[in-house]
């Protein structure tokens, strides 16, 4: 429930809106705002830093996503087993033990899949404060991962095109095969029933809203830019009215099958283990790296499962890699066209971005550098950030360019005026149910932890802090500087900050309109001249 109304009243309005605001102006993320709203550009700045805080920590995700595939071509995968270098006296290997063994009687021993990713693919430290030494392996993935990603995108929006043909339609043969076999797996029905049974008494728990809040913004890539701007590159009378709405059920059928391929494998664990569910589930990057591996190593013929997962993993996530660098750099070539439109500009803009997110990620490969990947993503990444952005993006589009307008825009370019839904979300819903999550995040708000044990050093929480308010305070910061720096009275600024450009297309009506004002000023000027010539005449 608390899914479909984010997607009913933020998801599907702001996929629209923002997809035809790219399409109408041809502009990136930062300079459509500049044409439709300048007071409301510090959304467009405070996207585009959300995408690279995200560009530095999804990459992270696909290096160790690559660890883990170079090693499912083992004869024996290495995290099904104790036998290892890595290994401890407490590990437990459960590919292999007796599964009759009770899995809560657990305490003080650790799956042979935990150590895997905590002692051989982290090789963990203590603390944020032990950063230890740099984990070469991984390094090498990251190194293999970037280069993908840079030949993948510096031809354009073209050559990303070409590739994303193969990387998004390819792991929906993977997750269908990985559905298939999970629904196949003893238990597999009892973890299906779990993912479907309702639980009412959880409607009244704040963490369920704010997780299906973060679910619906970021699967739906809303409010950074990466819809604007590829909006833009649709022609102007692309149907995008049509093609949101398509876009948005395909995505919400995609996490509700990708549900059933989950707890299927979930629910085959809790069978093996005899253990309740929650229990066995794991959220992030356990459900990744501890979780799903886990199950795979009690399968039959446990590397194919694990070479299908882990490469329909690294598909998607180079899918989202490659939009939210073309986004960055598609934003900041609109932003300074004069330099970075020339030839070979961009392409060498693009390799200094790769270079500098590579560099500053040398941290989070380090022993301590896990420590590091949790304060970006907890903080930098949050959804409680984009939230922010979704109240000012719909206010300033809603109630400043105007709810009506935009809706004949989107009438204009694809022959269909959108439903009144729209129109009434992007005026009261949308910035009501964002901004009430928004304070409900901050009240519910928790100190980050690591595998609920450690906490973290108070300067830490300090910095996680001022990297989510970075981009926070993007947006009312940009429009006070706009106004105080601007020229003329106050109302004189506000109103110039408040309205669209001059060189927009024009809409049909707004044509029409045009012209019968032209009429009538022609009129009232020959009228005026007949009324002098007559009194002259007198």
């Amino acid at each position: 429930m608390p899914y479909l109304v984010f997607a009913v009243t933020c998801g599907v309005p702001l996929f629209l809106l923002e997809t035809s605001m790219g399409q109408y102006t041809q502009e990136g993320g930062i300079t459509c705002w500049q044409k439709i709203c300048p007071l409301a550009e510090g959304i467009g700045y405070a996207g585009q830093l959300i995408l690279l805080y995200s560009c530095m920590c999804y990459i992270i995700i696909l290096s160790w996503a690559l660890f883990y595939l170079v090693f499912s071509f083992s004869s024996q995968l290495p995290w099904a087993s104790c036998d290892n270098t890595w290994n401890t006296d407490e590990c437990v290997s459960f590919a292999t033990k007796n599964l009759t063994y009770n899995w809560t009687r657990q305490i003080n021993s650790t799956s042979a899949t935990t150590e895997f990713w905590e002692r051989r693919v982290l090789s963990i430290s203590g603390g944020i404060e032990q950063m230890g030494s740099i984990r070469w392996e991984i390094l090498l993935c990251l190194i293999a991962m970037w280069v993908i990603c840079y030949f993948c995108v510096w031809k354009g929006v073209k050559s990303t095109g070409k590739v994303v043909y193969f990387t998004a339609t390819f792991p929906y043969v993977m997750l269908l095969v990985l559905l298939i076999r999970g629904l196949t797996l003893p238990g597999a029905w009892e973890g299906v029933m779990y993912y479907l049974y309702p639980e009412p008494s959880r409607l009244a728990d704040p963490q369920v809203w704010l997780e299906a809040g973060s679910q619906i913004f970021f699967s739906y890539s809303i409010c950074v830019g990466s819809l604007t701007v590829l909006g833009s590159y649709n022609k102007y009378k692309n149907n995008c009215y049509r093609d949101c709405l398509l876009l948005c059920l395909l995505n919400s059928c995609t996490s509700m099958v990708a549900g059933f391929a989950v707890f299927s494998v979930l629910g085959f664990m809790a069978h093996q283990y005899d253990a309740p569910i929650d229990e066995v589930a794991e959220s992030g990057p356990g459900l990744a790296f501890i979780a799903y591996p886990q199950a795979i190593a009690m399968m039959p013929l446990p590397q194919l499962w694990s070479v299908c997962f882990f490469i329909m993993l690294i598909l998607l996530g180079l899918d989202t890699q490659f939009v939210a660098m073309e986004v960055v750099v598609t934003s900041v070539a609109d932003l300074f066209p004069s330099v970075l439109r020339r030839a070979r500009r961009k392409e060498l803009f693009l390799l200094f971005f790769c270079l500098t997110c590579f560099f500053s990620q040398f941290v989070m490969i380090t022993e301590g550098g896990m420590y590091i990947f949790q304060l970006l993503d907890y903080y930098a990444c949050n959804g409680t950030c984009v939230l922010f952005l979704s109240v000012f993006e719909s206010l300033a589009i809603g109630w400043i360019f105007g709810a009506e307008r935009l809706c004949e825009i989107i009438e204009d370019m694809t022959g269909m005026y959108p439903n009144i839904i729209f129109r009434l979300c992007w005026k009261y819903l949308t910035p009501l149910v964002s901004l009430g999550t928004f304070i409900c995040s901050l009240v519910e708000y928790q100190p980050l932890t690591f595998n609920r044990w450690y906490v973290y050093p108070d300067w830490v929480y300090v910095l996680g802090w001022i990297l989510a308010l970075s981009s926070i305070l993007l947006v009312p910061g940009w429009a006070l500087i706009q106004l105080w720096t601007g020229t003329g009275s106050f109302r004189q600024r506000w109103l110039k900050l408040c309205c669209p450009d001059d060189n927009l297309p024009l809409t049909q009506k707004q044509k029409a309109r045009r012209q019968d004002m032209i009429l009538c000023s022609e009129m009232e000027d020959l009228n005026a001249m007949k009324d002098t010539t007559h009194q002259r005449n007198e």
